[in-house]
């Protein structure tokens, strides 16, 4: 079952750790409009039950700019707000049914993940690169002068040739999504995640890097950052916009010291 970004905590999810490495040479790649603020009249976003999704959301129903919240969610979430406006979605791939929510969307913060090992390789590409760019051409659409946020993870690699399946597919997700053509596309590559609310790890690899997070922190700013940092991040970002594309754990952290 598809859950909001994670995977194997000391490799590279939409959150996860210091042990995961490119197996190719990494393109970074700068955006060459100029940085503006975006209005975020109108936010969509996906993954919004899950550890980073919820904290983005928060910022979404909290902020007086944004004004409209689209939110595609398997099943009802029990928020009631006005802003807030909730799509049940049976298919991460096919929108022909809420296409035209989609018009007037000045934002996309997309958060959907899974962790490696709980599903099999075909539904982990699934879930990994189909969903997030079948969700980019829907909306891209209606709402080509989007800015498209992705939760993506440390190691992605974009010369799509790693071994390991994580660093792979997210270098798929991420190329094709770059392509698309959207005002802007972000992919933030945090390290370790590290949860300010308590929750039940869904592995021992996740109770073990929670118990090591004091020694991640001081390994330095590329290693980890806590949920609520990452949130913050993403959510300004995808508002106010960088010249940036690629946001490893190092750049977000510095961005935060910034501003």
């Amino acid at each position: 079952m598809a859950r909001t970004q994670a995977i194997c905590p000391l490799s590279a999810k939409g959150f996860k750790c210091p042990l995961s490495s490119n197996s190719g040479k990494e393109i970074n790649i700068s955006m060459t409009k100029k940085t503006t603020s975006n209005p975020t009249d109108k936010v969509l976003i996906t993954g919004a039950s899950g550890m980073v999704g919820s904290l983005i959301l928060h910022h979404c129903l909290t902020h007086p700019e944004v004004k409209s919240i689209v939110s595609l969610v398997r099943k009802p979430s029990g928020h009631t707000n006005p802003k807030l406006k909730e799509i049940i979605c049976k298919d991460f791939t096919d929108y022909t049914h809420c296409q035209d929510e989609f018009k007037g969307v000045s934002v996309i913060y997309f958060c959907i993940g899974v962790y490696t090992g709980a599903v099999d390789r075909k539904q982990f590409q699934r879930i990994t690169v189909d969903y997030p760019v079948a969700l980019a051409h829907a909306v891209f659409k209606m709402s080509a002068k989007a800015n498209f946020c992705l939760l993506s993870g440390s190691g992605a690699d974009r010369t799509e040739k790693s071994k390991m399946m994580f660093a792979k597919d997210k270098g798929i997700a991420e190329n094709q999504l770059s392509a698309i053509g959207f005002a802007r596309f972000y992919t933030f590559r945090p390290g370790y995640i590290y949860p300010v609310i308590p929750r039940k790890e869904p592995n021992f690899s996740y109770r073990l890097a929670r118990w090591l997070y004091p020694l991640l922190k001081v390994m330095g700013p590329s290693a980890s950052i806590t949920s609520e940092a990452l949130a913050k991040v993403i959510f300004l970002i995808g508002r106010t916009g960088q010249d940036q594309e690629i946001f490893e754990n190092r750049d977000m952290i510095n961005y935060l010291n910034n501003h």
